[in-house]
């Protein structure tokens, strides 16, 4: 899902011919080649549907056709090309709208929980890191509401933080001034025994 300033006719190429689909938004004066037009349905929104070349023959035209999808919103007008020539006009021009949607959320999960790259590319890789956040998003929010009676807040999180980290490190020291009384503990064990089979008291 791309917007205009995306557009560029020999990636729209190499990612047909990698079987990556798109759907991009596309200046409304880029040339197109018409190969095949379809009918609009009287009192639609949109406008133009038609399989086109986008470009000029000397000016990266693309190689393979593209699905050109033409539409108004609050009398602006917006042109789509896709790929995805299983999904009809009524079907792409809203499709297109998912975008924005999308960058809410993502300006939503970044305000939120402070999280400003994505360390996967994968659809499973990234299922997991943003059901992780909200997840996360999740429990914040319980432990606002119960603890403080109050929504979620970059102050209760710091102080939470803060909390978590601290008490790590006391278990660290803890477990540390365990491991030292229990070497103690064996080196005295091994000291005794030792003294006690060569008769040394």
């Amino acid at each position: 899902m791309l917007d205009r300033r995306y557009q560029a006719h020999s990636l729209f190429t190499q990612w047909q011919k990698n079987n990556c689909h798109f759907i991009c938004r596309i200046k409304g004066k880029t040339f197109h080649h018409i190969l095949e037009e379809y009918d609009i349905h009287k009192g639609s929104h949109i406008f133009f549907a038609a399989n086109v070349l986008l470009g000029t023959p000397t000016a990266s035209q693309t190689e393979e056709p593209l699905r050109l999808v033409g539409y108004t919103v609050d009398d602006k007008e917006y042109w789509i090309a896709t790929d995805r020539f299983d999904l009809t006009a009524e079907q792409i021009a809203p499709a297109y709208k998912l975008r924005w949607d999308i960058e809410k959320f993502l300006a939503w999960w970044k305000r939120h929980l402070k999280v400003y790259h994505l360390f996967a590319r994968s659809k499973n890789g990234l299922m997991v890191q943003i059901l992780s956040g909200l997840i996360t998003y999740l429990l914040l929010a319980i432990y606002c509401h119960e603890q403080h009676g109050e929504q979620v807040s970059i102050l209760r999180v710091r102080q939470l933080r803060n909390q978590i980290r601290n008490e790590t490190r006391e278990q660290a020291g803890k477990e540390a001034v365990l491991r030292k009384t229990s070497q103690r503990k064996r080196k005295r064990v091994k000291k005794t025994t030792c003294n006690f089979l060569t008769g040394h008291y």
